[in-house]
């Protein structure tokens, strides 16, 4: 069984899916793994240190993906302008693919029926459910670590004006007000950096314990009450609200998005769409130079305003629409991904090394296409066919 480890070719993506330090491992597991030459150039790790690893290096994108019995990817599948066909064209079939395909986001749809169509076996890494036994393989939560802090730097980066409070001989500026709406590990993590730059932060989830973990980093808590069996799912994850409720949040939200200067939007139902929070009505409330981050792009986006993989100007409000924030964090990013992806593989084909365990939770979870048929419940929904 081949490992193929491709060239990421998103624009600005400079991940790895395995790094040298994570060959043997499969290597050990019964596994050959072929990368593609260059692979490793965005986090400094030579074809050299992949071949003293154990890797064959494969120069031609067409034959790698030929020889792929596993395809390990970081983003999801495109078209690759140098060899003139798309991804997902190239993989045979009857192979399986790995990655973050965010299958329910309606901009995945279109590889979501290239992969059933092409009966590729595929499983996505924003799948895998939080449960203690795959804490290892919880990509999910790695990627919003370094999503969370570089959002918030990038947010301070766009901002016309200070973040923190500045004394000077002129007078005194204000801090700059930060809202995060969805508080898990992205929301966490964009509080405490924003709360490092100096900003006034405030918090908005629907859960109260995101609300309170929020709190303890120093927050200060925008909201309201929602009952947590419509609130919450199991694990503490939040479920999508009825469309009655979804317009009390964006009512509650109004006024706390007008006063602020950043916003960061990190709303996740795992697995799900993204809820749109954001009207293009509460964008234009912003005073002008104002900043939105909405990191939920991958599902969805939060802002109905999101243009996915570019940053727009509307009413002189800037919204980002980037797609692989890690990307830009790419040699902490890699060694996180590479390893919850290693744990992952182990995991899957424990039992068979030629067929995955399709009983094992984590595996049943993260599946999305089989035998030519669309298996993720979410998708199907997303996509109309249920």
């Amino acid at each position: 069984m081949v490992i193929a480890v491709p060239k990421e070719i998103m624009p600005g993506e400079r991940r790895v899916a395995v790094t040298p330090a994570n060959v043997r491992p499969y290597l050990d597991l019964g596994f050959q793994v072929y990368v593609e030459s260059g692979a490793g150039a965005g986090v400094y790790a030579s074809d050299e240190e992949y071949s003293l690893a154990g890797a064959k290096i494969i120069g031609n994108t067409a034959e790698l993906f030929k020889n792929a019995d596993i395809i390990l990817k970081v983003k999801q599948p495109m078209f690759n302008k140098d060899v003139g066909e798309h991804e997902i064209s190239m993989m045979k079939p009857g192979s399986t693919l790995v990655t973050f395909l965010h299958p329910a986001a309606p901009e995945s749809h279109d590889n979501v029926r290239r992969l059933r169509d092409g009966r590729i076996t595929s499983f996505t890494m924003d799948g895998i459910p939080r449960i203690s036994r795959a804490q290892r393989m919880d990509a999910l939560t790695s990627m919003s670590t370094c999503t969370g802090y570089l959002a918030m730097l990038d947010a301070a980066h766009r901002l016309p004006w200070f973040v923190p409070m500045m004394a000077t001989a002129i007078g005194t500026v204000k801090p700059a007000k930060v809202l995060v709406v969805g508080c898990g590990v992205v929301g966490l993590q964009a509080v405490a950096t924003a709360k490092r730059l100096g900003a006034v932060t405030h918090v908005f989830d629907i859960r109260e314990a995101a609300r309170t973990e929020g709190a303890s980093l120093g927050a200060k808590i925008d909201g309201f009450d929602v009952p947590p069996e419509i609130a919450m799912a199991e694990g503490g994850y939040a479920r999508p609200l009825p469309k009655d409720w979804l317009a009390k949040e964006r009512e509650a939200l109004a006024s706390s998005v007008a006063a602020s200067d950043i916003v960061i939007l990190s709303a996740l139902v795992p697995g799900d769409r993204a809820p749109v929070l954001i009207t293009g009505e509460m964008v234009r409330s912003m005073k002008p130079g104002t900043v939105i981050i909405d990191v939920s792009v991958d599902q969805g986006g939060n802002c109905e305003l999101t243009v996915p993989g570019k940053y727009t100007m509307v009413d002189n409000v800037e919204i980002c629409g980037i797609q692989n924030i890690p990307g830009r964090l790419p040699v902490h990013s890699s060694w996180l991904y590479s390893s919850n992806l290693c744990y992952y593989i182990a995991n899957m084909f424990k039992q068979d090394r030629r067929c995955p365990d399709y009983e094992d939770e984590i595996v049943a979870n993260s599946l999305v296409t089989r035998d030519g048929k669309i298996m993720h419940p979410a998708t199907l929904r997303a996509m109309g066919e249920v």
